[in-house]
């Protein structure tokens, strides 16, 4: 996944860069910067900071990452002092460079902590909003897989309008009842088949007199179900080429639709190249929020791979908020779906 948000050790994580928060001497300071400094070999990453010589606020370097990665990229965060003295800009300066600075150096993946939400003060909510900002920017023209590493033990609480505004829309649309939703191919199958169904044993003439034989119950078998629902109605990946063939003006190249549905390059070839491709619920969700699909045609969409956005589950009601209120932004959506402790949209393994 191009973005991903995870809670753990950022030591442990397998990228081709590891992010270091700094001071402006580039010293082992302790905390996620001292367990950095004790994974790479503390003499030898101290000896090649020392070297460069120093970090500005906002600035970013790179080092050899030694025992702990292919590099370690060095940004000094800003401390937060309410807000009014251009934190938000540093801090976005520091994902931003940081990033550059990553590709630079050839990377294709790098791991961030949450900059400067520790010992430099800046609150945990407006800190991730802004990682989330910066890193989704970059994300938008280049492919990177990021990962955005927070302690486990890091707190977040929603805005107060904007949790309103969701918790509003929860409590007003969630239902208890348990739903079962056949998707279009499946309806269309049956509606096909329930007209020539007869019952085994039920015996019929041709009009002279002649028995027939009775109807044969393999005509109603999951076997010709998937085959007549095959050929009732579009398949995901062709419903989904001709939404971005109509939208063409608005997305003229793949990137266009995989960077903003927060999916790899690799998972959107395979749905274009495999007629019947079958998606990970989360990228077929991703990608109708990608399209700025309305609720309706994403919920036919989603149909088609057999999935739909329940009015019983809380992620599903997060999805529809943002649709309805109509906000694609997915890495504004899944910052939301973070603080609710759902899971994000993008691509899986699958």
């Amino acid at each position: 996944m191009p973005l991903s948000i995870v809670r753990g050790d950022i030591v442990k994580m397998k990228t081709d860069a590891i992010v270091n928060t700094t001071n402006n001497a580039m010293q082992n300071n302790g905390g996620v910067c001292g367990a950095i400094f004790k994974a790479a070999g503390a003499g030898d990453l101290q000896r090649s900071c020392d070297r460069i010589g120093g970090c500005k606020t906002g600035s970013a370097v790179a080092t050899e990452g030694f025992n702990l990665s292919k590099h370690i990229i060095h940004t000094v965060g800003p401390v937060w002092q309410g807000g009014n003295s251009g934190e938000r800009n540093i801090l976005y300066a520091c994902y931003r460079n940081s990033l550059t600075l990553a590709q630079k150096h050839e990377c294709e993946s790098i791991s961030f902590p949450l900059i400067s939400s520790g010992a430099n003060g800046y609150p945990n909510e407006k800190a991730l909003r802004v990682a989330i900002k910066a890193i989704g920017d970059f994300l938008l023209e280049n492919d990177m897989t990021i990962l955005l590493v927070l302690r486990k033990d890091t707190k977040f609480s929603l805005s107060g309008k904007l949790h309103s505004s969701i918790q509003k829309f929860i409590n007003e649309n969630y239902s208890d009842e348990q739903h079962t939703r056949i998707s279009q191919l499946e309806f269309e199958a049956l509606r096909e088949t329930k007209t020539s169904y007869k019952q085994p044993n039920e015996t019929q003439t041709n009009g002279t007199g002649v028995v027939l034989e009775p109807a044969r119950a393999e005509v109603f078998s999951p076997e010709n179900l998937r085959r007549v629902a095959k050929q009732a109605a579009e398949t995901f990946p062709k419903m989904l080429f001709r939404l971005i063939d109509e939208r063409q003006d608005r997305f003229p190249k793949d990137a266009d639709v995989y960077r903003r549905a927060n999916i790899t390059k690799s998972v959107f070839s395979s749905i274009r190249s495999k007629p019947n491709y079958q998606p990970a619920r989360n990228t077929a969700i991703s990608l109708a929020v990608a399209l700025e699909l309305p609720l309706d045609i994403t919920l036919d969409l989603l149909g088609r791979a057999g999935y739909t956005l329940s009015p019983s589950n809380t992620h599903d009601l997060i999805v529809r908020y943002f649709i309805n209120e109509k906000e694609f932004d997915i890495f504004k959506i899944n910052e939301t779906l973070y603080q609710y402790g759902q899971s994000l949209l993008g691509a899986s393994m699958k």
